[in-house]
């Protein structure tokens, strides 16, 4: 198959490019700075000559969008909106005024659109959507709004052939340099591997591989559209989460960090505390409905095939 990867260079875009690479896929990856065999540039706004990639693929992948990786200033707050607002919308045009159109368009989204909560798990048909839940801070909202626009572009977007899914993803786990894996490693490693603010919000994750695998497992069947949350089916309470993943790379002792602690290494690291603070207890029901099935459900057996990798 031909697939075409609208911001491929980040870790999750890595982890796909790769695996349909093996898999013997062609993958054209669109970037702002392409660097290499398989990139075509684009600005992620306006059609352009990257559209030609798009018309005659079978699949398209779009991960476009700012990373959320950053201090969620006002700016910050816009860019990731416009980024991923604006790359939709034109994936969507370029899909549109395809000649072949591409059979599906996999939009990534994010987990972060459900209620920050621990009484019980979201999946898309009882799910709680986020944005109006006391006692959290208001911009949560605005994090909300931008998976709500996201989805909506694709959503709203005139492609009668193309089959469209929104893939409600948590976070992805890889041994790759940079991502969210590595940087817990690295803590954990320098002994700052305990729970944060108590630890009784959820994590959502999913191991890589089964990403992979469940795009592909969306990518064939066709009666499959709209949201799906990929997640793994276990989320477990974030010092629970932690404990495992110490345990793995076998270090003892992880210190604690309360509220206030975490909110200055945010600073220092130039990140977020939303990313820390809010309880994301997401499942992934219509994946299961559907009959697929998690080589790694489970994160103390996640964490362990992790860390053998990264050793490796």
């Amino acid at each position: 198959m031909k697939i075409v990867i609208p911001g491929g260079t980040g870790q999750v875009g890595t982890v796909l490019r790769r695996a349909l690479t093996a898999a013997g896929h062609e993958v054209v990856v669109l970037s702002r700075r392409p660097a290499g065999p398989g990139e075509v540039g684009w600005d992620g706004r306006t059609p352009g000559p990257w559209t030609e990639a798009v018309d005659g693929s079978d699949v398209v992948i779009n991960l476009a969008g700012r990373s959320v990786s950053c201090r969620y200033t006002p700016a910050n707050l816009r860019a990731m909106m416009d980024s991923r607002v604006h790359s939709a919308r034109v994936v969507g045009e370029a899909i549109a005024e395809a000649a072949r159109p591409p059979r599906v368009w996999l939009q990534m989204s994010t987990a972060t659109i459900y209620a920050h909560r621990f009484d019980a798990p979201n999946d898309e048909a009882t799910g709680v959507m986020g944005g109006t839940e006391p006692g959290v801070p208001g911009y949560w909202g605005y994090s909300v709004d931008i998976a709500r626009n996201w989805e909506r572009e694709q959503d709203e977007a005139d492609t009668p052939h193309t089959r469209k899914v929104a893939l409600r993803s948590a976070m992805v786990m890889s041994p790759d340099r940079g991502g969210v894996f590595d940087v817990l490693s690295r803590m954990t490693r320098l002994g700052l591997g305990g729970p944060v603010a108590g630890g009784a919000q959820y994590v959502s994750w999913i191991h890589d591989h089964d990403f992979v695998r469940a795009v592909g497992f969306l990518t064939d069947r066709e009666d499959i559209s709209g949201p799906v949350n990929l997640a793994a089916p276990a989320p477990l309470p974030h010092r629970a989460f932690m404990r495992s993943l110490r345990s793995a790379w076998g270090v003892p002792v992880g210190l604690p960090a309360t509220k206030w602690m975490a909110e200055l290494g945010a600073l220092v690291l130039r990140s977020d505390t939303e990313l820390l603070f809010k309880s994301r207890r997401v499942v992934p029901g219509r994946l299961l409905e559907k009959g697929f099935t998690f080589d790694h459900p489970d994160w103390p057996r996640a964490a362990e095939d992790l860390v053998r990798r990264a050793r490796g």
